[in-house]
């Protein structure tokens, strides 16, 4: 996504962009719902792209508590949509002739006059700058800080996609319309509708999102959610099919012991679920020479800000004005971090703050911003919203 925007906003800016992307195959399918925030929309209309109906207008929160009776209701008018919908808008608009998959990245080289990225069918492209938009396990970011790591926050999400049509008539009633939350203690399940398959937003035929965040201790309870039927351990993530079935079975059992009752179907529903253990980067540097890294690759918020998208927009946007106002593309990759790393930085710790009582375990700070972000009242006010950017 990050790489899309900085693409499509840089030849608007005049400049020649071919995007090399790892994967072999196109990324739909992948990503599950986030919030159509304002900066998004405001991107989009400034790339030219005509979002239409991006996702589906959700009015008010809702709290359940575990006899599934409403304890409280909030305003918050809002679009949710799905990774997958973002992402084919900005796919569609970049020309196909300039995007590259398969495409694996082994070594950077660069000089005074130009950058040079090396792949590993050994094709070298050179370039007068190179832009690394890979994600939390950015090669680019290893190749030039490989001090910057992912730190586990403590915790995990278990997350699914539930067909509308699935779901029965007074949980569809109760859930469906809204961003939905329960609360049990030390954690939150919450969810609301994003478009269905091939971005279909016709009622009946939509999808739920659905999130829950619980604790898990990174040295035992983490290891044994990322390990498979085969023992096989897994790090930072663990691919859906491959969850084994303890664990799932794990997680249907505290449902049923945890959640409201419209949850607690709603668990029911899921086919498959995706395990997504939280982690948090912050980056020192995200320039380097003619090199420069956006998005998941320098900074990664915990999801309660529901910014990383509106983030990648974000860096895209600094970088062009930077490169716009000098010749010398050094002189505004430094320009661009010096306005980047502190809203990366910022977005962490309001994140690190939200997700506070979740986790496994907490210091003396935690503890204190645990129990300031995590009354009913604050979870509906400050999840997926960025009033902190403005404060």
């Amino acid at each position: 996504m990050s790489g899309l925007f900085a693409g499509l906003m840089l030849r608007i800016a005049g400049w020649s962009v071919d995007i090399y992307e790892k994967v072999e195959g196109e990324l739909s399918g992948r990503g599950a719902g986030i919030v159509a925030q304002p900066e998004i929309l405001a991107a989009l209309r400034d790339l030219g792209l005509g979002t239409g109906e991006l996702g589906v207008p959700v009015q008010k929160r809702r709290l359940f508590d575990i006899q599934g009776r409403i304890t409280l209701e909030t305003e918050c008018p809002q679009v949710m949509t799905a990774w997958e919908r973002v992402y084919r808008i900005l796919r569609d608009g970049f020309p196909a002739a300039h995007y590259h998959r398969g495409r694996s990245l082994q070594a950077i080289e660069q000089n005074d006059v130009g950058v040079t990225a090396i792949f590993a069918d050994g094709e070298r492209v050179i370039g007068d700058m190179l832009v690394g938009a890979d994600g939390i396990r950015s090669t680019v970011r290893g190749l030039c800080a490989p001090d910057s790591q992912p730190r586990y926050a403590g915790y995990s999400a278990w997350r699914a996609l539930i067909a509308e049509g699935a779901m029965p008539d007074d949980v569809h009633r109760d859930i469906f319309p809204y961003m939905a939350f329960c609360l049990p203690p030390g954690e939150q399940m919450l969810g609301y509708p994003v478009a269905g398959p091939d971005d279909d937003l016709r009622p009946g035929h939509r999808r739920y999102n659905m999130i829950w965040y619980r604790p898990a201790d990174e040295r035992t309870e983490l290891v044994s959610l990322l390990t498979d039927e085969k023992g096989v351990e897994h790090s930072l993530s663990i691919p859906p099919p491959l969850i084994s079935r303890a664990s799932i079975a794990g997680m249907r059992d505290a449902a049923a012991r945890l959640l409201s009752p419209q949850f607690r179907t709603a668990v029911t529903l899921v086919d498959q679920p995706i395990l997504q253990p939280i982690f948090d980067l912050v980056s020192d540097r995200i320039a380097f020479g003619r090199v420069a890294i956006v998005g998941d690759a320098a900074f990664v918020a915990r999801p309660h800000v529901g910014a990383g998208v509106a983030k990648a927009a974000g860096d895209a946007a600094a970088l062009v004005a930077a490169l716009g106002a000098t010749d010398d593309v050094v002189s505004a990759l430094s320009q661009y971090q010096t306005e980047r790393l502190p809203e990366g930085l910022r977005m962490v710790q309001r994140a690190r703050h939200l997700g506070a009582y979740l986790q496994a375990s907490r210091n003396t700070e935690e503890a204190a911003l645990a129990a300031r972000h995590s009354v009913s009242e604050a979870v509906l006010e400050e999840t997926a919203t960025l009033d902190f950017l403005y404060a």
